[in-house]
């Protein structure tokens, strides 16, 4: 008898390789990342902006109701002064943070308003991500 030993090839990467494709992996990961925050931080400027311009809507409202802006972005959502003028609210939703979670700075003499987002950092002031933002 003839007894012939076949053996099976095991197939797989090997060490080398996978490290290889780890490292390939990895360049791609650090010449991507910036760019993705980079796009992040846009679309949050972004964003701010569409809600400052929301709301920028809902304080022309109230002065149209009321002859004067509100003294504060509640006033917006509840009738304070209990006026029967009042036809709000002027907003679907709460009063919404910025996209930080930071409260958007309103100030108002009852003529004309300013309203803005301290952006990232929360402070007045600063630069790039940490600018204000407003209209």
């Amino acid at each position: 008898m003839n007894h012939v030993k076949h053996y099976k090839r095991v197939s797989g990467f090997t060490l080398i390789e996978i490290l290889v494709v780890m490292a390939i992996i990895a360049m791609l990961a650090v010449m991507v990342a910036p760019n993705l925050f980079r796009q992040q931080a846009g679309a949050m400027r972004d964003a701010a902006l569409s809600q400052i311009s929301s709301l920028e809507t809902a304080l022309d409202s109230y002065r149209l109701d009321m002859n004067r802006y509100p003294d504060s972005l509640s006033d917006l959502m509840e009738n304070e002064s209990s006026s029967a003028s009042w036809n709000g609210p002027y907003l679907r939703r709460e009063v919404p943070r910025d996209p930080w979670g930071n409260e958007y700075v309103y100030e108002s003499d009852g003529r004309s308003f300013n309203l803005l987002s301290y952006g990232a950092d929360g402070a007045r002031g600063g630069e790039d991500d940490d600018a204000d933002i407003g209209l």
